[in-house]
């Protein structure tokens, strides 16, 4: 990955965490990684983890950035829960998947749009 995608990523992953604990929720980790991937940031939503994919785009022109999430980007995703889940002894009894799309803007603040419980 470019020096210039890695720092939109990273800025959009800024973003959405902000975005986030200013509605209440609570990160517990951003890019946790494993062998078999990564997870951008996992939050506590009540008693509710919430395991967020942020994308990040410059422009609209291709689709929104959640068209990015396609199936096997989601089958990883539920299986890095699974593993994180279990790897930091962390018990819920809910456990939700969210994207945050994030389009930054020539002037101003970025558009955020969080969408909870996307898959």
């Amino acid at each position: 990955m470019t020096t210039q995608r890695q720092a939109i990523g990273a800025y959009g992953e800024r973003q959405a965490a902000r975005y986030l604990e200013e509605r209440g929720l609570v990160v517990l980790a951003r890019n946790w990684r494993c062998a078999d991937g990564e997870i951008d940031l996992i939050l506590r939503d009540g008693d509710t983890v919430v395991f967020c994919e942020v994308k990040t785009r410059r422009t609209a022109a291709f689709g929104p950035p959640s068209a990015a999430v396609h199936r096997r980007k989601v089958h990883k995703l539920r299986q890095l829960a699974l593993r994180w889940l279990a790897e930091s002894g962390t018990s819920s009894p809910q456990i939700r998947f969210d994207v945050v799309e994030v389009l930054p803007q020539p002037r101003g603040a970025a558009r955020v749009a969080h969408i909870p419980a996307a898959f």
